[in-house]
């Protein structure tokens, strides 16, 4: 299946049971400082997409919003240009849910997050 380099609404998780769902137990969770990530298959509807992602940045540790939006934007960019291989990896049928945590309370730089994605990438598709 070909994707392209884009990460539209479709694959956001914005549903609360969505997301209630992906946190609840039974769920994997794996790290790579600064980031956590914690995932989990489900059944995929029709209208579903192979993976969906939400990305999270505590407000603990960056209380203003534009230090929050930077980070996210980090992962997202990151998430996007190696997203492929994760959905290559997704069979068919089943919809992975991902949530991006961050855990540090500091910035990191792009190149950073860029590796640390990967690293979590590879080892999710590893245990699907």
């Amino acid at each position: 299946m070909a994707t392209s380099a884009s990460f539209p609404k479709k694959e956001h998780i914005v549903s609360t049971k969505l997301i209630e769902t992906l946190f609840s137990s039974g769920s994997t969770s794996m790290a790579a400082y600064p980031l956590r990530a914690v995932f989990r298959q489900v059944p995929r509807t029709q209208t579903d997409v192979p993976v969906q992602v939400l990305v999270s940045v505590s407000k603990r540790h960056f209380k203003h919003a534009v230090d929050r939006n930077r980070i996210k934007r980090q992962i997202r960019e990151a998430y996007r240009h190696q997203k492929q291989v994760l959905c290559d990896a997704v069979p068919s049928g089943q919809c992975l849910l991902l949530a991006f945590v961050w855990t540090s309370d500091s910035f990191a730089p792009s190149s950073v997050v860029n590796e640390r994605v990967a690293t979590i990438l590879s080892r999710v598709t590893e245990k699907l």
